[in-house]
């Protein structure tokens, strides 16, 4: 393990409809990580409520600025020196033209309880399966416009006291996942780790979770952190679970059950990115700005 190497924990959760239920497991099973030595700890998409119902979601969340959840999990971080990663949470935002009045947003908390960084969910799930289930996730959240490159310092977490490099992390939201271009910006801009928490559904998971997790870590030459949730949720959705840690050359690291909240942990060395990015220089060898299509069609 190099010099800069730092231990993740993803938190498996089944979030249910009540906030403040969530908040306590949430805050107990980050407590089991921190306790295993991890010093980035990163929770579901949905952390605080699962709620289908849109007038019960409006009335059981709240904006981002005074909101008693980020603050709690602020006084976390800072109690436990880690990076905490909160997957995402509704948050309510102010109205404006008769659009969607809430965010998926994801919030990343330095070791000292202040924010370093917030993420909202860009590609809104909007499909019908043929399991029945059908979602349309553009009708209830406005949907992010920035991807979000954020540096962490293992020199700063827990236990540690030499300074280290920073580490580069692209933050991500379940169904971006499926869209590898905002995956490729954040390698190339360095990003060695890459977080996708998540809710697939059991349906999707079982047909393209681990396939679509080691592909964004094969092709970028990143690790892949993606904590989920699992089972069924009192508002009758399933998730698939499976919470994954990737290593850069696609092995996994450390996985989750299909049914059970859960803690995992995995060491992370940003050399073994490099030495993958070395071995197949997909990165540099890249050339998006030079690809031109071109149509032909035959003659009857």
């Amino acid at each position: 393990m190099s010099q800069n190497s730092f231990k993740a924990a993803c938190i498996q959760m089944n979030s249910g409809t009540s906030v403040s239920d969530n908040m306590a497991t949430a805050t107990e099973l980050i407590r089991v990580a921190a306790a295993q030595g991890a010093q980035y700890i990163q929770t579901p998409e949905m952390t605080t409520i699962v709620q289908q119902k849109r007038s019960a979601l409006v009335e059981a969340i709240a904006p981002a600025q005074n909101n008693p959840s980020v603050s709690a999990f602020a006084k976390l971080a800072g109690a436990l020196k880690i990076w905490l990663h909160i997957g995402s949470m509704a948050v309510a935002l102010p109205k404006s033209d008769g659009g969607p009045t809430i965010a998926n947003r994801a919030f990343l908390f330095r070791p000292d309880g202040h924010i370093a960084a917030s993420y909202d969910k860009i590609h809104m799930f909007d499909v019908d399966l043929d399991s029945g289930e059908s979602w349309r996730e553009s009708k209830a959240y406005r949907p992010g416009s920035e991807a979000v490159l954020v540096e962490i310092t293992p020199g700063q977490m827990r236990d540690q006291t030499q300074d280290q490099p920073p580490v580069k992390l692209g933050l991500s939201i379940c169904y971006d996942l499926r869209f590898a271009a905002l995956f490729r910006t954040y390698a190339q801009a360095g990003a060695i780790v890459l977080g996708a928490p998540s809710a697939f559904t059991r349906q999707t998971g079982a047909a393209h979770w681990h396939v679509l997790q080691r592909a964004r870590a094969i092709e970028n030459g990143a690790f892949m952190i993606s904590a989920a949730q699992v089972g069924a949720h009192q508002d009758g959705r399933e998730t698939f679970g499976h919470s994954l840690i990737v290593d850069p050359w696609g092995t996994i690291l450390a996985e989750a059950d299909g049914e059970n909240p859960s803690v995992i942990t995995a060491d992370i060395d940003p050399e073994l990115a490099k030495a993958a990015r070395r071995k197949i220089p997909a990165l540099t060898n890249d050339q998006p700005a030079i690809l031109r299509l071109t149509t032909q069609s035959v003659a009857a």
